[in-house]
């Protein structure tokens, strides 16, 4: 087959590129389009300082969420103590644009990953890099790998699992176990914590528990001498209960560097992540503090046309999943605009709602006295923010006018 050039085209954007003249409410963006309105994201930005401040402790926010190294820099100049990320391919990401401390909250698994960590820390004395460890068989490859050819230890970190759920040591027999094979390779490997992720279950009481254990093995290691760093790490929380994972890891009595690893407080949504927030600010003290001039905010919009209405209570948009999550929940219809209008309107989204999503469709029903017309635009807040960034290249940062400040771009 012959091979032809092909340009690379994004969906979302507009023409040209003097992308600051480029506003929404003028039609000069390709619908449909991902937006963040940066108001909302400083804000965020902001709350989440104030709440790891009043805990004392540090962030390294998963940066899976956005994979855009543009948000990854906003967080570390927000205080962010380092960035999580998940894969090996992830961290190169990160690492090529200039982030030099990572939590790479997985195992490393595989020669070739293996090959591109090594050289990463071999190449950069100043590269601070963290894996996990749950089982003697991948504590003996990762051993005897950098057995050979490393200039400095690879720093892990134990994670601890529960029956049932995803990866991490399930029992003390398998702690013991695994700190035995660990101490076969003392040049190769440093212990320098404890993790888990919490977000595999989903009761407060079960959790607490898990977090208390986790607590409980890391005071083991540091009676017994066998972590290397000083502090240890203690890290841990998803989004949704980040603050429960903070109030139990900071009753722990030993001088400990906590970290949480909350990634979606970046955006926020109006589905689950809106959920877990309203259960926080009833339960949380600090996180009632701190929310008096508001609580996060949905940050992350898809914007799209009406393309059709067949049917008097239905309503066709020209977006789909292709281009919105929906595994969390239907996105939220939040504004409604028409060409001519001053500004757009607000939306009940108890009244018009998503019920159905295809590849480029989402089918909206509405009351059958609705005001919608053909070529009006809808904004949609959305739930489950990671699904929706990893569907775009190109994602506009907008202000409160609607027009584009930058342009964010993703590496998934």
């Amino acid at each position: 087959m012959q091979s032809q050039s092909i340009v690379s085209y994004h969906k979302g954007l507009g023409i040209g590129d003097n992308y600051q003249q480029w506003n929404l409410l003028h039609e000069d963006v390709n619908l449909p389009a991902a937006v963040i309105l940066s108001e909302n994201l400083e804000f965020n930005l902001q709350w989440m300082q104030k709440f790891i401040n009043k805990y004392q402790v540090k962030l390294a926010p998963h940066g899976k969420t956005s994979m855009s190294p543009q948000l990854f820099h906003k967080q570390l100049h927000y205080g962010a103590w380092g960035i999580t990320l998940a894969t090996v391919h992830q961290v190169q990401v990160a690492y090529s644009a200039g982030i030099r401390r990572i939590i790479m909250a997985n195992q490393l698994i595989g020669k070739t990953n293996m090959k591109i960590i090594q050289q990463l820390l071999n190449d950069d004395s100043d590269f601070d890099f963290y894996c996990l460890i749950d089982s003697s068989t991948n504590v003996e490859q990762l051993g005897e790998f950098f057995n050979v050819n490393q200039q400095r230890p690879l720093q892990v970190l134990l994670e601890i699992g529960v029956q049932n759920g995803r990866t991490g040591i399930r029992n003390e027999d398998e702690e013991k176990l695994l700190l035995q094979t660990l101490s076969k390779y003392p040049n190769s490997l440093s212990l320098v914590g404890v993790e888990l992720f919490e977000g595999v279950l989903n009761e407060e009481q079960s959790i607490r528990m898990m977090l208390q254990r986790t607590v409980a093995c890391l005071q083991r290691l540091i009676n017994s001498n066998q972590l290397i760093r000083s502090p240890p790490i203690l890290t841990g929380a998803g989004s949704a209960w980040f603050d429960v994972v903070a109030e139990e890891f900071t009753k722990i009595d030993s001088p400990v560097d906590i970290i949480l690893r909350s990634g979606c407080y970046l955006t926020h949504d109006t589905g689950a992540y809106h959920r877990a927030q309203i259960r926080m600010l009833e339960q949380n003290s600090i996180a009632k503090e701190i929310s008096s001039d508001g609580t996060l905010r949905p940050a992350l919009q898809i914007w799209a046309y009406i393309q059709s209405i067949p049917e008097t209570n239905r309503a066709i948009i020209g977006f789909g999943k292709r281009d919105a999550a929906f595994d969390a929940g239907f996105p939220m219809p939040i504004l409604h605009y028409r060409a001519g209008w001053s500004k757009p309107m607000d939306i009940d989204s108890n009244t018009y709602q998503i019920t159905q999503m295809m590849d480029q469709h989402a089918f909206l029903t509405c009351p059958n006295d609705h005001k919608l017309a053909i070529g009006d635009i809808l904004a949609f807040n959305i739930s489950h923010p990671c699904l929706t960034f990893d569907k775009w290249r190109k994602i506009l940062l907008i202000n409160k006018d609607y027009t584009v400040i930058d342009i964010l771009d993703t590496f998934f």
